[in-house]
């Protein structure tokens, strides 16, 4: 008989144990849910809201320790940080909140070693790496704090202008230690490059540093581009800093200093404005590089013999002396002799110092021509400049222009 009711009791049993089993997953799957379900929300709580609804979540603890060390409650915020990274140990914003509490504690060399961590860990924590930025600099070590802004300044357009200043005051101040790091890092051609060239064009200091790199970077792979040492060149020029130019030029030898004429032969641009050619494009003037009839190219104009036009410029850097310039031209119709004139002219002042008007042979072929030219001690830079000569009426001139040169008067006789 006992044996038949233990035999009775023995399914209960397993019943009630499987009925058991069944409430603890149900129980489960609903904490679970609601974990799943309020995560959204205490990540967008107010602090004090999120602390009471899930106390314990690393999340959480790393909100209020950044919300204590934003009140200034560095103890609180340490606190709060070290329980949040015993929870989630590679939570890197909880990491900089402990670093920083470490710093406004004057534990600096703490400090430094916690959040170089943390910018080792994300590249993207900006608070950090401003952070490594400052300290870095205030002891001098330029390598590594400018590699921290530049980390910045590649993912954050906006900070541009604080990244480059601070790049500007280093390289004004402690030129000789700044500077060589700063071209390192501009030698890898990161993508704010152009921009910071460009911002150093807005003061005179930073003209002077722009110089500089220029010189520095260009024996190596990723010398100035055209585009970027254009804006320097044309500053120099507006500044009437002819000698800073001229300094600046003969180092980087773009365009090469033997060239008194840049491209005369209007093949590929080999330097920038202003050296190279700045060619007309307008309403009664165009003038433009194209293949001759021997396939070699040479500048064109069209000129409409009407409106005044500066069809074809460029800066040239003589120095005092007598020279020869020298071109050759072929009329394809209308007068070149009456519409079209080269001049040069000293600067500062545009005080004319040569002028003569095209010569075209009588035939149809080219025709060498030759102006003498003498720059007096007072003119440090001048323009090359061929015109367009406006008549009474339109008259529809097209020539061509090819191999202007300007050498020395010895040389010219040699």
């Amino acid at each position: 008989m006992r044996d038949k009711a233990d035999a009775s009791r023995a399914p209960a049993r397993r019943f009630r144990g499987a009925e058991w089993a069944s409430y603890g997953l149900i129980i489960g799957a609903v904490l679970l849910g609601w974990q799943i379900a309020i995560q959204p929300f205490i990540k967008r709580a107010p602090v004090e809201v999120a602390v009471r609804l899930s106390p314990d979540s690393p999340l959480v603890l790393r909100r209020a320790a950044e919300a204590e060390l934003a009140a200034g409650r560095d103890a609180n915020a340490a606190s709060l940080g070290r329980s949040a990274l015993s929870r989630s140990p590679f939570d890197v914003r909880a990491l900089r909140v402990v670093g920083l509490t470490e710093a406004h504690a004057g534990r600096d060399a703490q400090a430094d070693d916690i959040l170089t961590l943390a910018g080792n860990w994300s590249l993207r924590d900006d608070p950090t790496h401003a952070w490594l930025i400052e300290h870095r600099l205030r002891q001098g070590d330029y390598t590594s704090g400018f590699a921290h802004a530049d980390t910045l300044v590649r993912r954050r357009e906006d900070i541009q202008p604080q990244v480059f200043r601070l790049f500007t005051v280093a390289g004004t101040e402690d030129r000789q230690r700044s500077l060589p790091v700063l071209a390192r890092l501009l030698a890898a051609s990161p993508p704010w490059r152009s921009d910071y060239f460009d911002s150093l064009n807005a003061s005179p200091q930073g003209v002077q540093i722009a110089a500089s790199l220029a010189v520095m970077l260009q024996p190596g792979r990723t010398p100035l581009t055209n585009e970027e040492l254009r804006p320097l060149y044309m500053k120099l020029l507006q500044m009437g800093q002819f000698e800073a130019l001229r300094t600046v030029r003969d180092r980087l030898k773009r365009p090469p200093v033997s060239d008194l004429v840049t491209n005369g032969e209007f093949g590929a641009p080999s330097a920038p404005e202003p050296f190279q050619w700045r060619l007309a494009q307008r309403a009664g003037a165009v003038a433009e590089i194209a293949p001759s009839e021997n396939r070699d190219p040479a500048l064109r104009i069209e000129y409409d013999g009407y409106n005044r036009a500066r069809i074809a410029s460029q800066l040239l850097l003589l120095s005092p002396g007598r020279y020869r310039l020298t071109y050759a031209v072929r009329e394809e119709s209308g007068d070149a002799r009456a519409h079209f004139v080269w001049k040069v002219a000293c600067l500062p002042g545009e005080r004319l110092i040569a002028s003569s008007p095209a010569e075209p042979g009588t035939g149809t072929g080219w025709t060498s021509v030759s102006l003498p030219l003498t720059v007096p001690a007072n003119c440090p830079a001048q323009w090359l400049r061929l015109e367009g000569t406006p008549g009474d009426k339109r008259s529809l001139t097209a020539a061509w222009f090819d191999r202007v040169s300007i050498v020395s008067a010895g040389e010219a006789g040699r």
